[in-house]
């Protein structure tokens, strides 16, 4: 499965709408530039990076959320994918990067304002698998910008 980077984010300040970044340096504990206030359940080496699906977005968007790219705390956004075949284990090799997704990205009230009437769950993996970010852990420290190709194992 292959696909492209059509979106990069990185909060310095934390929270969410992440701003749009050209390239995103990504490292073993994160995104150079990138900053979660809630360690507990956000960052660290196996939650490195967030991943998102644009045709998620806009079919969210289809149904009438207010979701943009970077509303929802997504560092990397892709095009392209199969989302519903990505999960725990799949490998994304940029060519410069590789990440192994290791856990879904669960759903929270700080993303709320994406969703009409609140329904941030719309995305959570125990309603919409098909349809969730996921969590991924560095496997080869490196820099992506937007326009990289990629392939998924």
């Amino acid at each position: 499965m292959n696909g492209s980077i059509v979106g990069l984010f990185a909060a310095p300040e934390g929270g969410v709408p992440k701003p749009r970044v050209e390239q995103l340096e990504v490292r073993d504990d994160g995104c150079t530039g990138d900053y979660q206030r809630d360690k507990k359940h956000h960052g660290g080496p196996d939650r490195a990076v967030c991943l998102f699906s644009s045709e998620v977005i806009s079919h969210l968007q289809e149904s009438g959320h207010p979701i943009y790219p970077g509303s929802v705390g997504e560092n990397i956004l892709v095009k392209g994918v199969q989302w519903e075949n990505v999960g725990i284990g799949s490998i994304f090799r940029f060519a410069d990067l590789t990440l192994e997704v290791t856990s879904d990205a669960p759903p929270c009230k700080t993303i709320r304002d994406s969703f009409t009437n609140g329904r941030f769950k719309e995305i959570s993996v125990k309603t919409a698998p098909h349809m969730t970010r996921w969590y991924a852990k560095v496997i080869k420290q490196g820099n992506v910008k937007i326009g990289d190709d990629f392939e998924i194992n």
